[in-house]
């Protein structure tokens, strides 16, 4: 069976909170999940993300550090306006070789003749850098909000497949 929902970790392990896609990412990947979802940690892997997309799932789950201004360990579940994708200018869309921005990964996919299904965010407000040379670990905050996140993840996904199965039956 092929995979329908792709949950995508993205992150840079190098600088504290924003390894918190990465770190959701690699426990869902030892949990056991439908055979219908594929967990893949990208880390700031852009082009691989890109090239994934192009498989074309039904759901894409993105797992990434959000600063938005709340308190860090906040868990945000955003859905992207993929109409903004028109309006961003060609240079705004290259992506980054050692980062990576999900709204920019999703863009050159479109551009790439890619279509999407459902897209959302699962996003985790960030504890500030306390140093410009990078940092290893998540802080206490957003450390306790993987665990938060990944049963948001599961539950999303068995609501979703089920919600499917049921479409199916009727």
């Amino acid at each position: 069976m092929k995979p329908q929902i792709l949950i995508a970790g993205i992150g840079n392990i190098f600088l504290g909170d924003d390894a918190f896609g990465s770190e959701v990412a690699r426990k869902l990947q030892h949990r056991q999940l439908p055979e219908a979802v594929r967990v893949v940690d990208f880390g700031i892997r852009g082009f691989d993300l890109a090239y994934a997309l192009l498989d074309g799932y039904e759901v894409t789950i993105l797992v990434d550090a959000t600063p938005r201004g709340d308190a860090p360990g906040t868990i945000y579940t955003i859905e992207p306006d993929l109409s903004e994708l028109d309006e961003m200018p060609v240079e705004d869309q290259m992506v980054e070789t050692h980062g990576m921005n999900p709204m920019k990964v999703l863009a050159m996919v479109k551009s790439m003749g890619g279509t999407f299904g459902k897209v959302l965010l699962i996003g985790c407000e960030p504890t500030p850098l306390q140093s410009e040379d990078g940092e290893l670990g998540l802080s206490k905050p957003v450390e306790l909000a993987v665990d938060e996140a990944v049963s948001m993840i599961e539950n999303m996904v068995n609501e979703m497949l089920a919600a499917r199965s049921r479409e199916a039956a009727a």
